[in-house]
């Protein structure tokens, strides 16, 4: 027999896809995974065990779509038992809590797992994939990826062999007691680990080519979180241990340690030579391909770290081949949240329709109103005000609000760039015009300065400045005859309220009546 999908991981995002299925109750469908039981990548990693996915079970709400906002490692499910704010308090949890949620998840959803399955080879042939895991064999029309990262990265480093990774490191600070230490990387890793080993080592240096970036600024949650910078002050406030911005050109053994050539980005190129105890790489992770035949191996890119996706997230290269969960970034790298449990979680769903309108003759769900602006007004207000999916996949996930003759139709959780090259239309519903609608930061918010009270919020509940607006607010771009024609900006607002009848309502129905007029733009 040949499944409709087989997923490839049992993670959080291949289980959300196999509960969408399951929920269907529809398809054939069947998940592998190599460990014995879901989540196994939280099992290990962080190695420090502390996510830095935030976890607020008392919002003071209980509007259960808009917790979701504050919720960062739920599945999507309609069943609250099956929240991860059930399981702790603790605001940034511990993995171990994450490995047993998504145990009950798997369990209580009843998701069609093989475990202790470790596939071996990915083959691609006219009629689908064969997918093989030892003696074991299965066909496919449709192969979904959803394996992570699971390889760790290797800069191009003369001597890197000779670093610890982050995978195998010893993280017992006792066993660096009076070392002196390198970590190579910039990231969270790097950090967290910097943050476990400063009261026993002697000095610790964090090197990279790039400056070290906030996510408090860039709004990207992988860039350094505050939870994991403690080694900052350290550093600014002159206490043993530093930052290094430059290239590691080599390392080399010498003696008990190492020695490790440095080429200063910010000192003219000075290459100078420094001597360590220990070096650990905390370099971040990359994809793993050697599944996969020559007939089925995706193309790679971003240094070869992700398989390079179109906007179905399928291989650029490999028809039916589609990718799931962390390596979906590879289409919003450093710049919304597909990397993460509370972004990819809603491109699974995406991914989840788009696969039913591609096999299955399936339309976009929507709801149909009345195409006038008072109906289409309220829609988008009472949307705006309530959605996580636009919340956390800020510019890449919209609402689609179609119009056809009399009738409009609102499409909800649309990858932007998915609706831009294959749209939505259907035989009953032959639209000309389309309303976009995200959630966004500005254009040069990564510029501001958020703790400058001059510069941050310049434009909070004015209609006038909106589309200056640095902080997360409602933007709706009006499509014609395929192009964007005009765009809209409400004024943000401190509470995320977008609903103050003059400040929000009113110019947005205003908008969109001069856009249903023909006069706009």
């Amino acid at each position: 027999m040949t499944l409709d999908y087989l997923i490839i991981g049992a993670g959080p995002a291949g289980l959300q896809l196999a509960a969408l299925f399951e929920a269907e109750g529809k398809r054939d469908y069947l998940v592998l995974e190599g460990a014995d039981g879901p989540g196994a990548f939280f099992a290990t990693y962080p190695r420090h065990r502390q996510l830095i996915s935030i976890n607020k079970p008392r919002t003071g709400s209980d509007d259960a779509e808009l917790n979701l906002r504050l919720d960062w490692n739920s599945l999507l499910t309609d069943d609250p038992a099956l929240l991860f704010t059930r399981y702790t308090d603790r605001y940034f949890p511990h993995a171990d809590v994450m490995v047993r949620y998504l145990a009950d998840f798997a369990a209580k959803s009843g998701v069609k797992v093989s475990y202790g399955t470790r596939v071996t080879r990915v083959a691609k042939h006219d009629d689908g994939f064969t997918v093989e895991a030892g003696d074991r064999r299965w066909e496919a029309r449709a192969v979904i990826v959803a394996t992570g990262v699971s390889k760790t990265y290797q800069p191009d480093i003369a001597g890197f062999e000779l670093a610890e990774g982050y995978d195998v490191m010893s993280v017992d600070p006792r066993d660096y007691l009076d070392q002196k230490v390198l970590i190579i990387g910039k990231g969270n890793s790097a950090f967290e680990t910097a943050d476990n080993l400063m009261e026993t080592t002697t000095l610790i240096h964090v090197a990279g080519p790039s400056s070290v970036r906030m996510a408090w600024r860039t709004h990207y949650v992988g860039h350094l979180r505050a939870v994991n910078n403690n080694f900052l002050d350290t550093y600014q406030l002159k206490s043993a241990n530093a930052i290094l911005d430059g290239t590691i050109k080599s390392i080399k053994r010498d003696g008990t340690g190492y020695r490790v050539e440095f080429s200063f980005s910010r000192a003219n190129e000075v290459v100078k030579e420094l001597h360590y105890d220990r070096v650990l790489a905390c370099t971040g992770f990359r994809f793993d391909d050697s599944i996969f035949d020559s007939s089925a191996r995706p193309q790679l890119a971003i240094r070869d770290r992700f398989p390079a996706q179109t906007e179905a997230w399928e291989s650029v290269n490999v028809p039916g081949l589609f990718f799931a969960g962390t390596i979906s970034q590879e289409r919003d790298f450093r710049k919304s949240t597909s990397g993460f449990v509370h972004g990819f979680r809603y491109a699974v769903r995406a991914l989840h329709r788009i696969l039913s309108r591609r096999y299955d003759a399936t339309d976009w769900p929507a709801e149909t109103l009345a195409a006038e602006p008072a109906a289409m007004t309220a829609a988008v207000i009472e949307r705006i005000n309530r959605t996580s999916a636009l919340w956390q996949q800020f510019g890449f996930l919209a609402d689609v609000l179609t119009v056809a003759g009399s009738e409009a139709r609102y499409h909800e959780e649309v990858p932007v760039d998915y609706f831009v090259s294959t749209g939505l239309r259907t035989a009953g519903h032959d639209y000309d015009q389309a309303f976009v609608i995200t959630l966004e930061y500005g254009p040069d918010h990564d510029q501001v300065d958020p703790f400058d009270v001059t510069v941050t919020r310049v434009a909070q509940d004015v209609v006038g400045q909106a589309h200056d607006a640095a902080y997360l607010h409602p933007v709706v771009r009006f499509h014609s005859d395929g192009k964007v024609i005009s765009t809209h900006h409400l004024a943000e607002n401190l509470e995320n309220q977008w609903d103050r009848p003059e400040v929000h309502v009113r110019p947005l129905r205003e908008f969109l009546d001069r856009c249903l007029a023909g006069t706009e733009g």
